[in-house]
């Protein structure tokens, strides 16, 4: 087996994983909440072993990739008094929620482990935001401007930790200016409309390359360091998905650009298989499975109908329209509402799995 091969199985697995761990998440709170849940199971088509304990049949099917929980009620028609629809609202929308936050808590142990694993291997350091120099020729130095020693707090209001946030954020600027946030000394200095752009500088290697000719410090990876950078790469994958719907939203990306579980798992293969040794290959892979981790949890809220979120928002407004009218909407409006929602997420996962595969060829 090609370690290629090795890293889309890898991918696979992984994905299924993911899935399963959401469904794991809804599980465990309805359980928490005393909620009937009729079937839990991991994996997807025919079941290849089940066991019913109380009230709950557990089942191992065919196909390694995700799972489901069948929650009593769910689908808003059911009598019973544990039913997901008798609770109250709170506990549905921690129901809900508990999806994404399974996903968001496994993507960040996968990068707390892989953080703890460069600890253990020797000295290693992690970018940060704060100012160590500037490139030669770089207009930006001065006391108006950014010195050596100032760490960088946030650009056009988003909030920086590292060098990718700082990266991240310059790119969602308009390219002319940006309002910058400074600790300098111990108090905070801000550069209102500040020129920061991309210019040209010499590589050291004969030719040149585009930067904003800043160079930041390192710290030491200790294991304080580790727990912050995990978290800090959990907020970063967050922020890449709003970036992205961002793009998206304004034009700067289409639907071809978008990628589905075959593109995902394509990608795992092609980070793996790009680095020099299996260990730097098995790193690459488990951190773009904790950004896919993240990237699940966050677009499982959005509020889109037949997501987690969209349930979420629709429940709210159904609870508003309720208190104002003084009488509870049907449940069947809202039923109507997801199901052609589930209709539009399905056509459009469609497309982009059938993009992914076009692009495979």
């Amino acid at each position: 087996m090609s370690l290629n091969v090795l890293y889309i199985a890898i991918g696979i697995l992984m994905f299924g994983v993911l899935i399963a761990v959401h469904e794991t998440g809804h599980f465990s709170v309805s359980k928490l909440f005393n909620i009937k849940v009729n079937e839990f199971s991991i994996g997807m088509g025919p079941a290849i072993w089940h066991r019913e304990k109380g009230e709950t049949k557990y089942s191992l099917r065919v196909l390694p990739v995700g799972g489901f929980c069948a929650i009593e009620g769910e689908d808003g028609s059911s009598d019973d008094p544990r039913a997901f629809t008798a609770k109250p609202m709170w506990q549905r929308i921690c129901v809900l929620a508990a999806g994404s936050g399974a996903n968001l808590l496994i993507g960040f142990l996968i990068a707390l482990c892989l953080y703890l694993g460069y600890c253990a291997a020797g000295d290693y350091l992690v970018p940060t935001a704060r100012l160590a120099g500037f490139m030669e020729g770089c207009p930006y130095e001065g006391a108006d401007g950014l010195l050596t020693g100032d760490r960088i707090l946030s650009v056009d209001g988003w909030r920086v930790h590292s060098t990718r946030d700082f990266s991240l954020f310059m790119s969602l600027s308009d390219g002319q200016t940006v309002d910058i946030v400074l600790r300098r000394d111990g108090k905070r200095v801000k550069l209102e409309d500040y020129p920061l752009v991309l210019r040209e500088y010499d590589d050291g290697e004969g030719g040149t390359v585009w930067k904003y000719g800043l160079l930041f410090d390192q710290d030491l990876l200790t294991l304080p360091v580790a727990l912050r950078e995990a978290w800090y790469d959990c907020a970063y994958y967050a922020r890449v998905v709003w970036a992205s719907l961002q793009y998206l939203l304004s034009g700067r990306a289409g639907v071809n650009d978008l990628s589905g579980p075959v593109g995902m798992v394509k990608a795992i293969g092609d980070v793996g298989a790009q680095a020099d040794t299996v260990g730097e290959g098995l790193a690459n892979v488990f951190g773009l499975i904790a950004f896919i981790a993240v990237n699940l949890a966050v677009m499982n809220m959005l509020p889109i109908p037949a997501l987690d979120g969209g349930h979420i928002f629709s429940m709210l407004v159904f609870w508003l329209i309720g208190k104002i009218l003084r009488r509870k909407p049907s449940p069947k409006i809202e039923s109507y509402i997801h199901a052609g929602g589930l209709v539009l997420l399905l056509g459009l996962m469609a497309f982009v799995m059938f993009n992914d595969i076009r692009k495979l060829f």
